[in-house]
């Protein structure tokens, strides 16, 4: 017998998407503050301390829970939709920026699957969201993600959110898998995450890369992000208008000679 409510779905969109979750009556699915887009009538939103999966451990458990958020950087409260009519109802909520949604049916994945701190986008309640600790320093310094990350355990369906494309490798025994740091989005438990730094001279200083890749190394799955936000960010700041100067001349024919001959 599952413990997490069992909701039905249905995703809309390409590069901005959507999910749309079909509850029956009293059935729940909790999701982050400010990813909710729009709900049936007989939806009723409740605002609650941590992810609602040890709602009988009394207060304590909740604030235990809500401190877990905190630690991986989340909001101390979660928000809980509930359907109280007869008949099914639907909520819908948004990814943040551009990218996919990745639907998890966590008992396909022996119950638990590890991702970057702000991939969890909603789940159906019971999914317990959690930290997961890095015993390797070096994967903890220089692993994109810090010595914490998050994670997913139960029975339920969760969904997950990343940047850009999002391709899943399944790894074999011993196999491994060399990829960037950022575009590292979530693996199952069995993987075994470490950094590795780069090598050669021309590569540190000129590669462009940073300095260290991730490595994961099978058996299980790997989710992989080909654009994850911190790089979009980047980008967005460099070609701000104020950003380094003014981008008045982008798109001319004078370009960055046009920004001189103005004085810019």
């Amino acid at each position: 017998m599952n413990n997490a409510h069992e909701i039905d779905y249905e995703i809309f969109g390409q590069e901005l998407q959507m999910v749309e979750i079909t509850l029956d009556q009293y059935e729940t699915t909790i999701a982050e503050p400010g990813s909710f887009i729009m709900m049936d009538e007989g939806i009723e939103m409740k605002t609650m301390f941590g992810d609602g999966s040890n709602e009988y451990d009394g207060i304590w458990g909740k604030i235990l829970s809500a401190g877990k958020r905190v630690l991986t950087g989340e909001k101390l409260f979660m928000t809980a939709f509930t359907n109280r009519l007869e008949y099914r109802q639907k909520v819908t909520f948004a990814s943040p920026y551009p990218g996919r949604i990745v639907p998890l049916d966590l008992t396909r994945y022996d119950g638990k699957i590890i991702c970057q701190k702000d991939a969890f986008l909603c789940a159906a309640k019971g999914v317990s969201i959690g930290i997961e600790f890095s015993k390797r320093l070096g994967r903890g310094f220089f692993g994109g993600e810090g010595f914490i990350m998050q994670k997913l355990e139960g029975d339920g369906l969760a969904f997950m959110h990343g940047g850009g494309m999002i391709v899943k490798k399944d790894l074999a025994l011993d196999e491994l898998l060399r990829i960037d740091t950022g575009c590292l989005m979530g693996f199952t438990q069995d993987v075994d995450f470490d950094i590795t730094f780069i090598r050669g001279v021309k590569n540190i200083f000129f590669g462009g890369e940073g300095l260290f890749f991730a490595t994961l190394r099978g058996p299980g799955s790997v989710w992989i992000q080909s654009l994850p936000f911190s790089k979009l960010a980047d980008r967005i700041i460099k070609h701000a208008p104020n950003y380094g100067g003014s981008r008045k001349g982008e798109g001319s024919v004078l370009g960055g000679l046009g920004d001189i001959l103005l004085g810019e």
